[in-house]
């Protein structure tokens, strides 16, 4: 069951990952991040900040499967930093004032929270 919810959080981790990927590419997603702040296209600085998230998301994931006993035991010390910063995320999003962002981003991370506490408390 815990590597079921590994891979749960590690799947719903590739939604914001992707977006954030397309919003480095330049696609008009502004509105699904940073609280709306940029409806169109990221200005370049940000689609910057973007990549760091991605590649953050991308970490985390790593860190939740290595708890799991999948993938890289040297992630396996970020776990518990990993799902602080996944509710943090959480409540960042539920109280966004981009309501596209808080509808989609909301469950998700809802969902990416209850998988981590499952694989940590496991």
């Amino acid at each position: 069951m815990i590597q079921v919810l590994a891979f749960a959080y590690a799947g719903l981790a590739a939604l914001p990952l992707l977006m954030h990927l397309a919003n480095a590419a330049g696609a008009p997603l502004g509105r699904l991040t940073v609280g709306g702040r940029f409806p169109g296209r990221l200005p370049p600085a940000w689609r910057a900040l973007a990549m760091v998230q991605a590649a953050l998301l991308c970490t985390m994931a790593g860190a939740v499967l290595a708890r799991a006993g999948i993938g890289a035991a040297q992630l396996t010390p970020i776990f518990w930093p990993a799902v602080a910063l996944t509710l943090l995320s959480l409540a960042a999003n539920a109280a966004s004032p981009s309501r596209p962002e808080r509808l989609l981003w909301t469950p998700v991370l809802f969902l990416m929270a209850v998988a981590a506490l499952g694989v940590g408390l496991s």
